[in-house]
């Protein structure tokens, strides 16, 4: 059997499905930024969806938290900084050269995308994805062995 995507085709409650609203056009949290961090240009989205006032409650709860809240944990810089930036911001020029101004010099990307790549592998984390795969109607999908690859499914990339 195969599993159905979760989709929303409107923001509307009745049109929620187990993770609640979904946003099909955030980058995937594999899609590296150029300084080779996976998951900052989907944070930088969520930024932007945040202040225009369309991040739906479903994002809300891990917005800052989740993985971004690991990576900003990771490079040593707090959330409301990189909010701050790309509020300020007039182009991607700008966003790019005020970013750099609070990156560490050596964003240690390696590690970064290896501790993202492998949320969910931990014995708890295992325990914690086969929870959240039999709330979504996805037990049987053994291909699904992080919560990257979580939110792959939930948005349809997967």
């Amino acid at each position: 059997m195969e599993a159905q995507p979760i989709m929303a085709a409107t923001m509307s409650d009745e049109d929620l499905g187990p993770t609640g609203a979904i946003l099909y056009d955030l980058p995937s949290p594999y899609r590296p930024h150029p300084c080779g961090l996976l998951h900052l240009p989907r944070f930088i989205a969520k930024i932007r969806k945040h202040l225009a006032g369309e991040l739906p409650k479903s994002y809300q709860r891990n917005f800052t938290r989740g993985f971004d809240g690991f990576l900003c944990l990771h490079l040593g810089i707090d959330p409301q900084d990189v909010i701050g930036i790309v509020r300020q911001s007039t182009d991607e020029v700008e966003l790019e050269e005020r970013l750099a101004g609070i990156l560490p010099a050596d964003v240690r990307a390696q590690v970064w995308n290896h501790k993202l790549t492998h949320m969910g592998i931990s014995p708890m984390g295992k325990a914690k994805l086969k929870e959240v795969k039999k709330i979504m109607g996805l037990s049987h999908r053994d291909d699904l062995v992080n919560f990257a690859d979580m939110i792959e499914v939930d948005e349809g990339r997967l």
